[in-house]
């Protein structure tokens, strides 16, 4: 999508996207990357997703990145957070002894970045994507990221005649074929729901590089 896009859905308040709790895949599976908890966790395209808190209370250092700086001052404003504003030459966004909060286009992202990076949580960033886009966001990740850093990624797959996204449909063989690169793609979890009537399943993938 464009970035005018996502501007103008939080700029309108509409973020069906947005949960009001910490999704359960999360705090279900999390502990299946075997993390020491003191890992830096990269969360692509963050918005103001409460799973952040939660996996700083686990003890990691969290890296979000969010094209809207709508998103990030909800996040700070609804959690009444005490940051401090941050600006460089690609990004702006907050600091917070926990969290580094980063606005701007995630393709700015560099090694500079997420050379603390073991790990990434991904419920929202490959499903908000057009297909055109997922190959470059997971092979600019491919190229940022060390061998053995593990992915914690949710997706959702329906009938992409009766419903358009975002999210959008990414079916399982396209998960595995953009990760092709990686040493492991496991899937942990699937289950049925419906979506705005129309059937969907929901995905839960650990993926190692």
């Amino acid at each position: 999508m464009e970035a005018k896009f996502w501007h103008e859905m939080w700029a309108s308040g509409v973020v069906g996207f947005h949960q009001s709790k910490v999704n359960e895949y999360l705090t279900s599976y999390w502990s299946m990357l075997n993390l020491t908890n003191d890992e830096t966790v990269l969360v692509p395209l963050c918005g103001k997703s409460l799973d952040m808190i939660w996996l700083a209370q686990q003890g990691h250092n969290v890296l979000g990145v969010e094209l809207s700086s709508k998103a990030l001052d909800a996040f700070i404003s609804d959690n009444s957070l005490t940051a401090r504003p941050y600006r460089d030459e690609n990004f702006t966004g907050y600091e917070l002894s926990s969290m580094k909060l980063l606005c701007g286009d995630f393709f700015n992202l560099n090694q500079a970045y997420t050379s603390d990076v073991n790990a990434i949580y991904d419920r929202a960033a490959l499903v908000a994507l057009p297909k055109a886009l997922r190959q470059a966001y997971v092979s600019h990740l491919s190229r940022l990221l060390e061998k053995g850093t593990q992915v914690l990624l949710v997706t959702m797959e329906y009938d992409t005649s009766k419903l358009q996204g975002p999210p959008f449909s990414v079916a399982e063989e396209e998960v595995c074929a953009l990760y092709h690169f990686a040493q492991s793609v496991e899937k942990l979890h699937e289950v049925s729901f419906q979506r705005k009537s129309v059937d969907a399943v929901e995905k839960v993938y650990l993926i190692q590089f």
